[in-house]
């Protein structure tokens, strides 16, 4: 992937600003007020001159679109110079139709079994969900072949917990800025901080920060194995440098 970029590059480059590069690619989100209104923009983006030689994932639901980019290859996932190309394409058709990107709306989330022997469990669960191995880690990652759901990271773990189990963390990707309001919020509802991300909001208050972790949350009545690890994130993590 010669024309592979940064998420800070991309964040950068000129015509990009609907957009928030998550954990799994870059997105924006479009308020529409109708289904009509939503597949006459999704309509637009497909009537677009060479689109499927780069196809966005589109989703259309009755009060918005949601439109996401991703270079994929065997040798990696992430962000190219392809993807800014339509990107802009892609926001400028949503100004022609009176649209206007909410970013506060993007959000992506990542499963991550931990697991003594990943190579005994993945089977397993891919039997389970019918996902496939990633192109460019299918040692370690699951995903949905229809791109529908989230992808499963296998953690390896050195020892059971306690009761003898595994464990499962959630990682919930936000656009830098949300991270420590998502927390607050995971706090209020129960949960029990386990790792705070304080050094991390003062990278992201810097403008720095490619993956910043907000905080480590335990859910409520899990005994600790079930965490939701909440993350501010311009995508780094899957950078191809």
């Amino acid at each position: 992937m010669d024309d592979s970029i940064t998420p800070t590059q991309f964040h950068e480059a000129e015509g990009t600003a609907d957009w928030r590069v998550l954990g799994d690619g870059a997105c924006a989100y479009y308020p529409t007020g109708s289904f009509a209104a939503g597949a006459s923009f999704t309509g637009a983006i497909g009537a677009l001159d060479g689109i499927d030689d780069h196809a966005p994932d589109v989703d259309l639901r009755p009060d918005g679109v949601t439109v996401r980019l991703l270079t994929k290859s065997e040798q990696g996932y992430g962000m190219s110079q392809r993807d800014v190309e339509v990107a802009r394409r892609v926001s400028a058709v949503a100004r022609e139709h009176g649209l206007a990107a909410d970013p506060t709306k993007v959000q992506s989330f990542l499963v991550v079994p931990g697991a003594l022997d990943i190579e005994a469990v993945m089977p397993f669960w891919r039997a389970v969900l019918g996902y496939e191995p990633r192109a460019d880690s299918p040692d370690e990652d699951l995903v949905d072949p229809r791109d529908r759901a989230p992808g499963f990271w296998f953690e390896q773990m050195n020892e059971p917990r306690g009761d003898g189990g595994g464990a499962i963390h959630v990682a919930v990707y936000v656009p830098v800025g949300q991270g420590q309001a998502r927390v607050a919020a995971a706090l209020a509802a129960g949960g029990r901080l386990v790792v705070a991300g304080v050094l991390a909001l003062e990278v992201e208050l810097e403008g720095k920060v490619g993956r910043a972790v907000a905080g480590e949350v335990a859910v409520p009545q899990s005994g600790g194995g079930t965490q939701v690890l909440l993350e501010a994130s311009l995508g780094d993590m899957m950078t191809m440098e």
